[in-house]
């Protein structure tokens, strides 16, 4: 039935099937790890509710967040489609492969940015305001790699405003206090993209982009990215300090703690066959089987890592999650609630 669903561009010379674009795309900037992005601006929500926040509230959140996340990675792969076609690694990717024309991709991008600035005018006058800072951000880590080596807190804080941008989206002004969970997810992705950017230390060093690997080695790099991630429990310790959130979301800490100690076990310098796997644990969803109200399975997927300090922080607020799983739509599933604490 799509055969007939096409359009033409203004510029755009052939006329192409819009699904299939929009298909490939979505492809193209992994649109499902939109999710692994929401428990951040999550939790900033709950902590600035202390609590449950509304419906509404959540889904123009929610809206918020996937317009910002599209529209930086397309315009990421916009930007890098010359390097990723010179990389060996990247070269299949949809634009450098020719699956995709850009000017399709700069209306894509422009759409996404659309998006997030409707999604900030319908949550309050400080979110939309602030929206084009946000949308400026999050564009800006495409060009760092081209000037910084420090790139990857760029990328890190792009993906660190989502809990404070949340926290504006629920209560229409700024705690400085959230911006320490800003400062942990800042620390924590770039961390986490040190250790990717091991794998292109050779391209990098050829095409003269800027990464930490690059100019320290990659024995080094990945005792920087150990770092980040010390300083981020540190944040996130103080997190729970400030907050007074108590055993729950400390609790919370330490399973995070562990899980960055099992995935920094998984990588060495002399060896990095297990980074992907590594990587794809950090991104991996964590598939909580729960039963809808007429007994289908629903899948929740969902990080491990923000989503255990999410929980504990809603926990710490004197919130019960048996309430809450039937208000987003599907009933609490027994097995699971009794395993929490």
């Amino acid at each position: 039935m799509f055969r007939f669903c096409s359009f033409k561009l203004p510029g755009y010379n052939t006329s192409v099937p819009l699904i299939r674009d929009i298909r490939t795309t979505l492809e193209m900037i992994k649109w499902e790890h939109s999710v692994f992005a929401l428990p951040f601006a999550l939790c900033g929500a709950i902590l600035a509710a202390r609590g449950w926040p509304t419906a509404w509230q959540l889904a123009w959140i929610a809206i918020a967040m996937i317009g910002a996340r599209s529209a930086a990675m397309a315009f990421n792969r916009l930007v890098d489609a010359d390097i990723d076609a010179a990389n060996p690694r990247t070269k299949m990717r949809a634009i450098p492969a020719g699956a995709l024309s850009r000017k399709f991709v700069v209306v894509f991008v422009a759409v996404s940015a659309a998006l997030l600035l409707l999604a900030a005018w319908r949550l309050n006058r400080l979110a939309f305001y602030l929206s084009p800072v946000a949308l400026a951000v999050v564009l800006l880590y495409s060009f760092t790699k081209r000037f910084t080596r420090w790139s990857h807190l760029v990328l890190g804080f792009a993906l660190g405003i989502a809990p404070a941008a949340a926290w504006i989206a629920v209560r229409g002004s700024l705690d400085p206090r959230i911006l320490l969970l800003t400062a942990a997810v800042t620390f924590w992705v770039a961390g986490f993209d040190v250790l990717y950017a091991c794998q292109d230390y050779d391209f990098d060093r050829q095409s003269g982009l800027y990464s930490i690997p690059r100019f320290v080695g990659i024995s080094n790099a990945l005792w920087i990215a150990r770092a980040l991630h010390l300083v981020m429990l540190a944040l996130l310790a103080a997190l729970v300090v400030v907050f007074g959130l108590g055993k729950f979301a400390l609790a919370g800490v330490i399973v995070v703690a562990l899980l960055l100690l099992y995935e920094h076990s998984l990588v060495r310098a002399h060896d990095l066959s297990k980074l992907n796997a590594a990587f794809f644990f950090f991104l991996s969803l964590q598939i909580c089987c729960c039963r809808n109200n007429r007994g289908a399975s629903a899948l929740l997927p969902w990080h491990p890592l923000p989503m255990s300090f999410c929980w504990t922080a809603y926990r710490a607020c004197g919130c019960d999650f048996a309430s809450v799983v039937p208000r987003m739509g599907v009933a609490a599933d027994p097995k699971l609630t009794d395993s929490m604490p």
